[in-house]
């Protein structure tokens, strides 16, 4: 009959804790009123109680702070921190104690261990300490894996290890929405929801623009020469409350001049997002490449460079149109104004405008009235491309506030 030799127990013994922050300390308000039995004791014992707040026992707010009593969530972008120690539970000298802390998530294992040495000896009731830290940049399930081996003082090599399983929450729900404005500028709309169980300071929410952008951010406002953001002065988000962030992105010089680059550039730039929780704790947030939908021009764009608001009833007002090759091809335009029921061109139609190289463009002064009052569509543009008899036709262009010639438009 064959039988088992029992387990052998290992002489050191293995420890891991979180390191987290403290929180602050809640008392459960026991209190009756004073025609009631008790009378006043039970509210004596609550403003004698040192972790009340004086002045406000029974609303369960302390000012002490007390130890995390379990484990606790984990977000993206925060930092988790963790102690490691291994000590010596026996009456021997162990040698060449070697350990290794290794974090697995669903892609890729990394190296925790502040140093890859081994100790040469531990002598008994003394311990090996180490800390590790490690910001977190994946969701989901995360395996602390910590490892011990070590020599007997007969020679013999041991070898154990355990394992601590966590989950890394997301902690902010972003969405973004672009809008294309006619002069190549585009808005950004990011709206962040905070969707942890409590409540966030947000430090900062910045856009990192593409090489090609300027970046202006709008979410503040001047009041007295002094810039004001919009969220007020403590920019804290409570849990489940959402807020929205807008940008301005503006192409440099050097690439808004060139209309065939400009029109495909999709890339915009990405959020950086700081925030911190609790009593400091920090976290960090940096999203990916955010990109738009490139807008559609043709082979052909026009845009206006300037109109004015509001014009007098039957009266001539002024635009500026730029007209930009987007082609890889040159051009020989003609232009063509058709009047509408409201509003009327002024000037020759049917002109030669010439030629046009790709990505060039051309400038028209061109002079309109209207005979509607009210807020009228600026329409009936053509432009003929001669060599490939191709027509391009632009309606509502923009719009114009016209008003009786008795109220006087300011200019």
């Amino acid at each position: 009959m064959e039988v088992n030799p029992p387990k052998q127990e290992h002489l050191l013994a293995l420890k891991v804790m979180r390191l987290t922050k403290p929180t602050l300390f809640t008392n459960i308000p026991v209190t009756c009123e004073e025609k009631d039995l008790p009378g006043d004791l039970f509210n004596q014992l609550m403003r004698d109680d040192p972790s009340t707040v004086n002045g406000a026992e029974i609303l369960m707010l302390g000012e002490m702070l007390t130890l995390p009593q379990n484990f606790g969530n984990i977000f993206l972008g925060e930092t988790f921190s963790s102690y490691i120690s291994v000590h010596n539970d026996s009456n021997q000298v162990v040698k060449d104690i070697l350990v290794k802390a290794d974090l697995q998530t669903s892609s890729q294992r990394l190296n925790l261990s502040a140093s890859n040495a081994a100790v040469a000896e531990l002598k008994p009731d003394c311990c090996i300490d180490d800390v590790i830290h490690h910001e977190v940049k994946e969701i989901g399930t995360h395996i602390l894996v910590c490892a011990v081996s070590y020599t007997t003082q007969g020679g013999e090599k041991m070898y154990f290890r355990k394992f601590f399983k966590f989950q890394v929450l997301k902690p902010l729900d972003v969405k973004t929405k672009f809008y294309n404005a006619e002069t190549d500028e585009v808005f950004l709309e990011a709206q962040i929801q905070n969707i942890t169980t409590s409540p966030m300071f947000m430090e900062k929410v910045s856009l990192e623009p593409s090489i090609m952008y300027n970046v202006a951010e709008l979410n503040s406002v001047n009041q007295a020469g002094e810039c004001v953001t919009t969220f007020g002065t403590r920019t804290y988000l409570q849990p489940m409350d959402t807020r929205q962030y807008l940008y301005c992105l503006k192409p440099k010089k050097e690439f808004a001049e060139k209309a065939g680059i400009i029109k495909g550039v999709t890339v915009i730039g990405k959020l950086d997002i700081v925030w911190k929780t609790n009593l400091g704790e920090r976290g960090r947030l940096q999203t990916s490449q955010l990109q738009r939908m490139a807008p559609g021009y043709g082979d052909v764009r026009l845009s206006l460079e300037a109109i004015p608001d509001t014009v007098n009833l039957e009266e001539p007002f002024h635009i500026t149109c730029k007209i930009t090759n987007c082609s890889e091809r040159t051009m020989d335009l003609v232009l063509e104004m058709c009047n509408t029921n409201s509003i009327h061109w002024c000037g020759i139609s049917g002109r030669q405008l010439g030629k046009l190289h790709p990505s060039s463009s051309l400038c028209l002064a061109l002079t309109l009235l209207s005979s509607v009052q009210g807020l009228q569509s600026i329409s009936g543009l053509r432009l003929t491309d001669t060599f490939l008899k191709r027509t391009y036709e632009y309606d509502d262009i923009a719009q114009v506030c016209v008003v009786s010639s008795a109220i006087k438009v300011e200019s």
